[in-house]
């Protein structure tokens, strides 16, 4: 018998595809090594799919995760669930403070002179943390902050209120308040603690979903599987609201008093919180595991990581202003903070009128957040190709467009005047209407398209430039905003009667959004392909 040789050149291949034998094509670095990662998965995964049965139309529309990827999904989906979940517990629990208590006008003014230099001051914390703290690290001490404070407040601060607050009449009589925009500050400072805890949950509000998730997934995540992973995180995180605020209607708003329903609150927040930490931990355990085994497959587990500049904090924001890239991005994070904060302190206006007590505003709130989660996952579930399928243009001006149609009514009502209870009502319907769906819109279709904008950046771009746009773009939209309908409560003495010069701001914002968001579509797909090009010769 003749004895037949294998074939040499099978083994060349399989050596040259991902030994340590390979041509210097190898990635040298950990972000260079995150396509591997991807593509590696997506070849096994389509292998396995090909032996054994193709993936279903259905599992394709609903569910496109695949072998391995279901428990990396999972367990970031997870954080994605606990961060919203806190997120509108604390926000449903803000806004019951301060709007009972000192009015929806007092709102401009927090944003404005409280969250504002307290977002500014944690950007400029956390740019220095990032430069020696490693990414755990500087995700745990980000964190547990917040969550600590929320806990002290419920057991020390809010039982003691009466303490250390002065009384109203003290404080008017000190600042002289006869009405108007003294009274209201009047108001904040004889609520001092309500004011604070307002601060710190916008703060959280900002740095939670934008810093706390976003960023880790933009980290670990390739844009392969972003276009199928982000919109099923935002359903992840649109069944958080139902839960949170089915709790608050349900349960903390059934106690017997407002200082009985915050111990119900904040037992949630806390249990939130703890959850957030270790579905973290256990997930930046798999990235890891992934990242080692590509590295060591390529050949590149003694090569050391090569350790990026770091920036400072004017370097951080210069670098902002330098980049039209980014630039744009923080036009889309300014659109909705400013657009969202014209037409939200109108609309908490008139709910004071109509929920005057404490425990029925929260009821409501309660309800309307479970609204927004359910709102937000029939939209991803029938939506969930606008991104795939139409591109990420469409996905990115969909919000403003929804915006600019729905607040014709609500802006109508205003108008037309809310001095009797059935126009109020009315009023309230169209402007929960219009506050239900931008909400949603934003949850399901602006938040995965700006972070997918992130994802062809370099890991410079990613970290100090997206903490900056987050953070204080987030801020200075809100608090822009505030500012604004601020001068205009002065010059009219409240809000609602301003509304003229708010819808006219309004759709002023929307359109200067929508060119924005036209814009950057064309420099996304330019910077996709550059990076794929880039891969695809080395």
């Amino acid at each position: 018998m003749i004895r037949q040789r294998k074939p040499t050149p099978v083994r060349k291949a399989v050596e040259t595809r991902g030994g340590s034998d390979s041509q210097p094509t190898t990635p040298s670095t950990a972000q260079e090594v995150k396509p591997l990662i991807s593509e590696s998965k997506e070849e096994k995964v389509a292998k396995t799919v090909s032996k054994e049965h193709s993936p279903s139309k259905l599992r394709a529309a609903v569910f496109p995760v695949y072998g391995d990827e279901v428990s990396k999904f999972l367990l970031m989906g997870a954080i994605k669930f606990f961060v919203i979940m806190a997120l509108t517990l604390t926000r449903d629990t803000k806004d019951t403070l301060v709007v009972t208590q000192c009015g929806a006008e007092a709102i401009a003014f927090l944003k404005i002179y409280g969250v504002l230099p307290a977002a500014t001051g944690f950007i400029a914390l956390y740019s220095k943390m990032s430069s020696v703290l490693g990414k755990r690290t500087l995700f745990f001490t980000t964190c547990i902050p917040f969550f600590a404070f929320f806990l002290i407040f419920d057991m020390l601060i809010y039982p003691n209120r009466d303490i250390i607050q002065p009384s109203f009449e003290t404080v008017s009589k000190l600042l002289g308040a006869n009405g108007g925009a003294l009274e209201i500050l009047s108001k904040i400072f004889s609520n001092w603690t309500s004011a604070l805890y307002f601060v710190v949950a916008e703060l959280y509000s900002s740095v939670s979903v934008g810093i706390l998730f976003w960023q880790f997934a933009n980290d670990v995540v390739p844009i392969d599987q972003a276009k199928r992973f982000y919109p099923l995180f935002s359903q992840m995180g649109g069944l958080a609201p139902i839960v949170a605020g089915q709790y608050v209607a349900k349960f903390a708003s059934q106690a017997a008093d407002f200082g009985a329903s915050m111990h119900r609150l904040t037992y949630a927040i806390t249990f939130a919180g703890a959850m957030i930490c270790v579905f973290y931990h256990l997930s930046s355990n798999v990235a890891e595991k992934e990242m080692a085994i590509a590295a060591k497959a390529a050949g590149e587990s003694s090569v050391p990581k090569k350790k990026k500049s770091k920036m400072s904090m004017g370097e951080s924001i210069k670098f902002l202003a330098s980049s039209q890239y980014l630039r744009l991005i923080s036009m889309l994070v300014l659109g909705y903070g400013l657009s969202i904060n014209f037409t939200e302190i109108m609309w908490k206006s008139l709910l004071k009128r109509q929920y005057p007590d404490p425990l029925d505003y929260q009821r409501f709130i309660g309800n309307f957040s479970s609204a927004v989660g359910f709102a937000t996952c029939v939209v991803i579930l029938f939506g969930v190709h606008v991104i795939r399928v139409l591109g990420w243009k469409a996905g990115a001006m969909a919000t403003p467009g929804v915006m600019t149609i729905l607040a014709i009514p609500f802006f109508v009502c205003i108008l037309m005047g809310v001095d009797n209870p059935k126009r109020l009502s009315v009023a309230v319907a169209f402007g929960t209407a219009q506050s239900l769906l931008s909400k949603t819109a934003k949850y399901a279709l602006f938040d995965p398209t700006t972070q997918m904008a992130y994802i062809p950046l370099d890991e410079e771009s990613k970290v100090k430039g997206k903490a900056a746009i987050d953070v204080l773009g987030s801020r200075m939209g809100k608090s822009g905003g505030s500012l604004i309908q601020q001068g205009l409560v002065f010059l009219f003495g409240n809000i609602l009667n301003a509304s003229p010069a708010v819808a006219v701001l309004y759709y002023s914002v929307l359109f200067a959004w929508l060119s924005a968001a036209n814009t950057l579509s064309g420099l996304f797909i330019a910077k996709t392909e550059m990076n794929k090009a880039e891969k695809a010769s080395s």
